[in-house]
């Protein structure tokens, strides 16, 4: 089941009136409420439509849409608030289950038992099922306590390490080297998130020499992806650009590329709108990639990209950007895409980090309610971690432009203290 499905109603009623989407964006741009409301239409925006990116427009698009096809939005494709609730189960219905940690403790137990009775260091299965119990750990990343992933993810290391130790063919080295490669990458993740930063710097240049040593380019790429997002997270904006595009040297056309253009168009949106053409390029550049991609069977996975990252990504991008109109509409779809029906999201961080770009897009926009509910509302996951944290801070400037001196956005600013003190009392009581 792909991340996204395809809006055929949209792309068949273009195919039929238009060549090209460019020619469909500028005929919708035409319309009365185009004109009236200056709406910003492009053949990116019309790909994102087709894609299913986009469940439902904004009214004023809506309402082109209809002036330009004769069609209701539900007509030509798109699904109102009211129905995606049913098109949410499929997009997330095989996001990793609650209980995948037991899962890889049940599977890891099974394959313990299984060696005994081997005389050989590594029997049958055994390195399909440390992939499969790798996988898990790394789908398990969105949703699972980042201690206790840490720390299941260090022993299962441990184990992968003390099998390279034994009677080996050259397959099985290389094949158990490129496991602990992801193991190390996963626990760099984990320690970031942790605000470990030493500790995530060494997991990641273990990781990167695993990739080496196996020449296996995409690991190597996703190392310099976690270069890329500490120097962001820390705003070291020329590194993550350095990191990013070295990055790209290696990754060939992999999930990691499509990461590291992101990272690149991240970067570009950080240092200024005198680079806005460059990050639109690189974002451009991403979603290509991307295209050029199969349909990942587990998009959940922590290492695998998919539309809906893509759709996340782009949402801080163009809020970084100051488009607040694309911003808000990719925010609102990230928040669609992960909110359970009882109001939980399966994808913490991504939702945390879609409600601060809200938080600041309606903070520009005048409403300081709708502002700081949205970045109160960040903080109210269980899964948090140092990126968001540092991220929060974003919408703090916002708010001290906009609104020095008001008691409203105070409260902000002390939730953001409350969440950094938990970062480094975590960060302490892990060193002692």
């Amino acid at each position: 089941m792909p991340e996204t499905i395809p809006n055929v109603q949209l792309t068949a009623w273009r195919e039929a009136n238009h060549p090209t989407r460019r020619d469909m964006a500028d005929a919708l741009c035409q319309t009365p409420t185009a004109r009236e409301k200056a709406l910003v239409c492009d053949e990116e925006r019309i790909r994102r439509w087709e894609r299913g990116e986009v469940l439902w427009p904004h009214p004023p698009y809506r309402r082109a849409l209809q002036e330009l096809t004769g069609r209701t939005a539900e007509q030509l494709g798109f699904v109102p608030p009211a129905k995606q609730r049913e098109r949410q189960a499929l997009l997330v219905g095989r996001v990793v289950p609650a209980d995948a940690m037991q899962a890889e403790a049940s599977l890891f137990d099974t394959m313990e038992l299984a060696r005994m009775t081997e005389v050989s260091d590594i029997g049958p299965g055994t390195l399909e099922t440390i992939e499969e119990a790798v996988d898990l750990l790394c789908r398990a990343y969105p949703v699972t306590d980042a201690v206790v992933l840490r720390d299941r993810t260090k022993r299962r290391m441990k184990y992968v390490l003390d099998l390279l130790q034994g009677r080996l063919t050259l397959h099985q080295h290389r094949e158990l080297l490129v496991q602990a490669g992801w193991l190390a990458a996963l626990l760099g993740c984990v320690h970031y998130d942790l605000g470990q930063r030493e500790q995530a710097e060494a997991a990641r240049q273990a990781a990167y020499q695993m990739g080496k040593q196996t020449g296996h380019g995409e690991l190597m790429g996703w190392a310099y992806e976690m270069s890329a997002w500490f120097a962001l997270v820390e705003g070291r904006y020329e590194d993550v650009l350095d990191a990013a595009q070295r990055g790209q040297e290696f990754a060939g056309s992999s999930n990691a590329a499509v990461q590291l253009t992101l990272k690149e168009a991240q970067a570009y949106s950080r240092l200024g709108i005198t680079f806005r053409t460059e990050s639109r390029q690189a974002l451009e550049r991403g979603a290509e990639v991307l295209g050029q991609l199969a349909t990942p069977s587990r998009p959940d996975h922590h290492f695998v990209f998919d539309h809906s990252k893509w759709v996340f990504y782009a949402s801080t991008i163009y809020t970084n950007q100051g488009d607040d109109e694309r911003a808000e509409e990719h925010s609102l779809e990230v928040l669609s895409r992960h909110t359970r029906a009882d109001g939980t999201s399966n994808a913490p961080m991504r939702t945390g980090d879609a409600r601060i770009n809200l938080g600041i897009i309606h903070a520009r926009r005048g409403d300081l309610d709708e502002a700081v509910r949205q970045g109160l509302a960040a903080f109210d996951y269980d899964r948090q971690n140092y990126d968001l944290a540092m991220r929060g801070q974003d919408l703090v400037e916002v708010l001290d432009e906009h609104y020095p001196a008001e008691p409203l956005a105070e409260q902000f600013r002390e939730r953001l203290v409350t969440a950094r003190e938990a970062v480094r009392q975590n960060q302490s009581e892990q060193r002692n």
